[in-house]
């Protein structure tokens, strides 16, 4: 009977210390549920970069002017979830070399590569294009997996 305690006592130490070593090759593994199952390809990481004023103090766009257009453009296109970041950035306009330093909001939308959201960006970009009369909405995409 002691003998064997101590085959299972070993045996149980055994299994219980695999979980417990680590390689360089391990990979992180995502759980989910039933409804949002652990891992999904097939998934885009949308970002859309606004202005919203300018470091001079011009093209300024207030919080209320943003939160409406979030309400009327942005939310109904994508009432699943969102995140909007404050950002702050500049680039150089090509004629001239004028460096141009903006505050922004950076719009993050995780969706399906489809046809649908895809048109549903561009009808936000030309909102906002329209409402605002900038010449351009940056929209950086690229190819993500997601888990829930």
């Amino acid at each position: 009977m002691t003998n064997l305690r101590f085959v299972l006592g070993a045996l149980f130490a055994a299994v219980a210390l695999t979980g417990c070593a680590t390689t360089a090759s391990t990979t992180a593994v995502m759980h989910g549920d039933a409804s949002r199952p652990a891992q999904s390809s097939g998934w885009v990481r949308s970002e859309l970069y606004f202005a919203v004023g300018n470091e001079d103090g011009t093209g300024v766009i207030d919080e209320a002017r943003w939160r409406a257009f979030l309400d009327a453009e942005v939310t109904p296109r994508f009432p699943d979830g969102l995140t909007v970041l404050d950002g702050y950035g500049q680039w150089r306009f090509q004629q001239g070399g004028r460096l141009v330093r903006q505050r922004a909001k950076v719009l993050v939308v995780l969706h399906a590569d489809s046809v649908r959201p895809h048109e549903d960006i561009e009808a936000i970009r030309l909102a906002w294009k329209r409402m605002t009369g900038h010449e351009s909405v940056l929209w950086a995409r690229s190819a993500v997996e997601v888990s829930f």
